[in-house]
């Protein structure tokens, strides 16, 4: 009866030291785990403010087309600003051919406040803010929401809601 006791005392404390031990294998891991989502994470942050950082080039060399480029060349890809919603790549060039003819017209983009939220392996959110600086000296703020999916292993925008801020001090 003794030894029954002596052999459940025993295997009680091997149990309690392999968990103990488990939970600080699972911690050490579990940090590296952790360590790995930020690394991915900031990854893709870098290849996505990447993928702005070329628009914001092709814009202020006044190229709509080479712009264009980060867009999804599809007729599913969609446009919001003003309340309207496009369809289509091809749409979506129109519409910026329309309001900006020119390069002079176009002035020089910058975007900042960027965050990148990934909603699955092959897609994420971004947010910012977008400002023009127009050649006679008029300036223009607003925001996006772009949605960037990962098609043909290129990240390409396949919805962009862009607005403006409109001046609140006017009456």
């Amino acid at each position: 009866m003794h030894y029954n006791y002596l052999n459940s005392t025993v295997n009680l404390s091997f149990l309690l030291i392999l968990g103990l031990s488990s939970f600080m294998v699972e911690g050490v891991f579990g940090q590296s785990v952790h360590q790995k989502d930020a690394d991915r994470i900031d990854y893709l942050q870098k290849e996505l403010e990447g993928i702005l950082a070329t628009q914001v080039t092709a814009w202020n060399e006044g190229n709509l087309e080479k712009f264009m480029d980060t867009y999804w060349k599809s007729p599913k890809l969609t446009f919001s600003s003003g309340g309207k919603t496009s369809f289509g790549w091809q749409a979506t060039l129109d519409n910026y051919k329309k309001a900006y003819p020119t390069p002079e017209k176009m002035g020089k983009l910058h975007f900042d406040k960027l965050e990148v939220n990934r909603i699955e392996e092959n897609s994420a959110l971004v947010l910012g803010h977008w400002h023009l600086r127009m050649s006679e000296g008029q300036q223009r703020d607003g925001n996006f929401t772009l949605i960037i999916k990962k098609i043909d292993e290129q990240w390409k925008i396949i919805h962009d809601h862009s607005s403006e801020l409109k001046n609140t001090t006017e009456k």
